[in-house]
């Protein structure tokens, strides 16, 4: 299992409505998407999975990794890469240099990620942009170098917090083809207000709403929730709004 989350309850605010109650979930491998409205729980879902924040209550885990404990820490966040919605990169820097860089921020010597930061470039496509400057790239191609800066410390388990959001149709699609690429060699969970970034790419769905789990289950056990009689091209749609509630279609 990547990763499980067992009771997990977080509030930003003493005193305040927690924003995730006892939440449990186990996420399978593969590749998962993870559904909700704006204000589901999904960036804090993702950020608990990081280690960013902690629980005040209940746990997350990585195979035997607690991020809780001190010593496994640091071999959880290695294998463990979050990318927020909107990463921080510093445009003086070539994309070789900060794919490195962030290697070395995750433990690795500082030959060891500038000799492996190129072959992380290639994988997500950007093997003739090493030398270019972040500020120099798309929208599209800065978020596959953080995809890059996951894959050069060799992370297991990708979590993506809405990374398609202002990305146009092709870039869209480049970056999802990216994701399917790295199908079989790394896990990826990545949240979403969108159905139509649920695509074959993708193999579970995660529902949450109000910070609770309404659905979690196979691509066509989601599909299985559409109104009967939807019209054709709304079944995910249908599917989205029967299990989070709304209009029917």
């Amino acid at each position: 299992m990547p990763l499980h989350y067992n009771a997990c309850t977080f509030g930003y605010q003493r005193g305040s409505r927690p924003v995730l109650d006892g939440l449990t979930l186990r996420v399978p491998p593969g590749n998962t998407v993870l559904l909700g409205p704006n204000g589901a729980g999904k960036s804090t879902l993702l950020s608990l999975g990081a280690s960013a924040t902690r629980p005040s209550s209940g746990r997350v885990v990585y195979r035997d990794l607690d991020p809780a404990v001190r010593r496994q820490r640091g071999p959880y966040r290695q294998a463990v890469a979050w990318l927020p919605q909107k990463p921080d990169f510093l445009p003086g820097m070539t994309c070789h240099e900060h794919v490195a860089y962030a290697g070395w921020l995750k433990g690795m010597s500082e030959k060891a990620a500038w000799r492996a930061a190129p072959q992380a470039l290639e994988r997500v496509g950007l093997a003739d942009r090493a030398r270019h400057k972040i500020s120099r790239l798309s929208g599209g191609q800065q978020q596959r170098v953080a995809i890059a800066q996951a894959l050069v410390h060799r992370a297991e388990v990708l979590l993506l917090d809405e990374p398609t959001v202002g990305l146009d149709p092709q870039q869209r699609e480049s970056f999802l083809s990216i994701l399917n690429d790295l199908r079989g060699s790394v896990h990826v969970i990545l949240s979403t207000h969108d159905v139509a970034d649920l695509d074959s790419t993708f193999d579970h769905v995660v529902v949450l709403a109000e910070g609770r789990i309404r659905f979690s289950g196979s691509v066509g056990e989601f599909t299985a929730h559409a109104e009967p009689g939807c019209a054709p091209g709304r079944h995910l749609t249908s599917a989205y709004i029967s299990l989070v509630g709304g209009a029917p279609c």
